[in-house]
C-alpha cells in the first residue's frame, strides 16, 4: 500500500484481506479493520470486484469502498479508499498453502 508504511501496515497483525465467494469478508491493515460486502462486474476483458465496506479505525467508525483485480498467481491488485480521507493502491496475494 503506497500511502501506509510497511511499519503501520504491520502494526497489530498481519495485513490481509478475506473474501468468500458471496463477496463477503474482512480485512486489517495497521489500526483500521472492517467488514466488506461486493460483487464481481465485469469490466471490458477483465473482471474486477468491486465493495464497500465499514469497521474501525482507532476505535472511530469509518467506511469506505474500493475494488481488487485478480493478475494471476494467486495474487490481485487494486485500490482502497476511507471516506473523505485517504486512498490507497494496493497488491494482495494468497497465503501459501499449509
Amino acid at each position: 500500500m503506497e500511502t501506509w508504511g510497511e511499519d503501520y501496515l504491520h502494526r497489530e497483525t498481519q495485513a490481509y484481506i478475506q473474501i468468500d465467494t458471496g463477496g463477503l469478508g474482512d480485512f486489517q491493515f495497521g489500526l483500521v479493520s472492517g467488514s466488506i460486502d461486493g460483487y464481481v462486474e465485469d469490466m471490458g476483458t477483465e473482471p474486477r470486484f468491486t465493495f464497500t465496506w465499514e469497521g474501525r479505525d482507532e476505535m472511530h467508525p469509518v467506511s469506505g469502498g474500493g475494488w481488487l483485480r485478480p493478475t494471476g498467481d494467486g495474487e490481485a491488485e487494486g485500490m482502497i479508499k476511507i471516506h473523505r480521507g485517504d486512498r490507497s493502491r494496493l497488491k494482495a496475494r494468497q497465503p501459501p498453502q499449509q
